[in-house]
């Protein structure tokens, strides 16, 4: 994995695709159970960042 940082508040990152399966994986166990210490604010976040992740990958195997 690398990071860059492209301006304050964006970050460019490079992954092996199993660096970044690994992480979307420990996201959606998040979502799923739902932990009650977690704010419903980051839980909507990070559902809508798995959504994002999701349709990516769908526009990459796109023809």
């Amino acid at each position: 994995m690398e990071l860059e940082r492209v301006r304050p508040t964006v970050l460019r990152g490079t992954f092996h695709a199993y660096e970044l399966a690994a992480l979307a994986a420990a996201a959606r166990y998040v979502t799923e159970s739902e932990p009650p210490e977690l704010p419903a604010e980051a839980l909507a976040q990070l559902r809508q960042v798995l959504e994002e992740y999701d349709r990516q990958v769908r526009d990459l195997s796109a023809p």
